[in-house]
């Protein structure tokens, strides 16, 4: 508060015509509140994106109750997609309003409480509908479960695995993984039959089978660093146990798989048409992984669950590699529920880390938040 000025006994001269009336004090301008402190390293729970628990009702809005995976993509305007994996509505309906997966879209910058879910595709209001829907190609089928998406020239691509069964704890028996196109923002979806990889000869009735298929079963799609050409689609054989591998394809040719260049590192070279002569990137175990280049490290970036289902992180100057030691982030005993698949927000490239992380006994995905150091 300001102090009045003390008060003059002697008369006051009148002012004259021209003469201007003395300026009015001026307050002391405030000083600039400092700003706060940058989060220490380290990870920690952002908060939920699905479930029960979540600020956005997905039961409510959605019809979800559970579901896992989140994977995560820019869709070329302005919009974040997240493709879920088996997922539940009410209980109280008969099947659970069960679907082999779902999507939603989100515009949310700030991730501040959680990713805010800004829509779905739609069976009917309030129930999202399963997006990509049986082939009938494989004669049992327990699955369609996406594993990757990605956005180019305006259409949305997504990498799926046909389940033949669910095995032990983190192990599962694929039919083949293929890749699903949209046009119309993720509303609609189409698979592209060329883009089939079988990981057995008897897998797919009429299918063609290439050696080396058996490892790209899952995927993870990465747009590289700047001055590179090329998009790059990480490998991984069903379940959790293996290894990564790496194939890099032209942007206009992402559901061609016979157009893809496979890394190998005894010859130190790409070699086109034959998933064959890839070799490990990145050793097993290896868990649903996400990866991206981080404009802070300057580096490329990967996600995933170790052998003892921790999340880790690695770092490479390459897609290729070589990739650095496994570092912690997320250990298992933190979340004892039981968690996996990591997938990196394609926002979040610099110190700060955002990605989704499901956990098993809620069976219901969170967002982490992790400050590089």
């Amino acid at each position: 508060m300001q102090q009045q000025a003390a008060v003059d006994p002697s008369p006051t001269p009148p002012v004259a015509a021209n003469q201007q009336p003395p300026a009015a004090a001026q307050p002391v301008p405030e000083a600039a509140p400092a700003p706060a402190p940058a989060d220490p390293p380290g990870t920690s729970l952002v908060g939920w994106v699905t479930g029960p628990e979540s600020p956005n009702e997905t039961l409510k809005r959605f019809a979800i109750s559970g579901t896992d995976l989140g994977i995560m993509w820019d869709n070329g305007n302005r919009q974040v997609l997240m493709a879920f994996g088996d997922t539940s509505g009410y209980c109280s309906v008969a099947g659970h309003q069960w679907r082999y997966n779902t999507l939603f879209r989100s515009q949310d910058g700030a991730l501040a409480k959680t990713i805010t879910v800004s829509g779905s595709p739609l069976w009917a209001p309030g129930i999202s509908k399963q997006i990509v829907n049986s082939t009938k190609w494989a004669p049992s089928e327990t699955g369609i479960i996406p594993t990757a998406g990605i956005s180019v020239g305006g259409q949305q691509y997504l990498n799926f695995m046909s389940i033949k069964s669910w095995d032990a704890n983190g192990a599962w028996t694929t039919n083949y993984s293929a890749i699903a196109v949209s046009p119309d923002n993720g509303e609609r979806w189409g698979v592209y039959p060329g883009s089939v990889r079988t990981p057995r000869p008897d897998a797919v009735p009429g299918a063609r089978h290439a050696d080396g298929n058996e490892n790209f079963q899952q995927g993870a799609f990465l747009k590289p660093g700047p001055g590179d050409p090329y998009i790059y689609s990480f490998g991984t054989p069903s379940g959790r146990g293996g290894s990564a591998y790496v194939a890099r394809v032209q942007p206009g040719a992402i559901p061609d798989v016979s157009k893809y260049e496979y890394w190998n590192s005894d010859s130190n070279s790409w070699v086109p048409g034959n998933p064959g002569a890839a070799t490990p990137v990145i050793p097993g175990p290896v868990g649903e992984m996400s990866a991206q280049f981080n404009t802070y490290l300057k580096q490329y970036l990967t996600l995933y669950t170790n052998g003892a289902n921790d999340v880790v992180e690695r770092t490479a100057p390459a897609p290729q590699g070589p990739w650095s030691p496994e570092q912690v982030l997320v250990p298992s005993m933190q979340f004892p529920g039981g968690i996996y698949a990591p997938f990196l927000h394609p926002w979040s490239t610099g110190r700060e880390l955002y990605f989704n992380l499901s956990e098993w006994s809620a069976y219901n995905v969170m967002l982490m938040k992790t400050v590089l150091p």
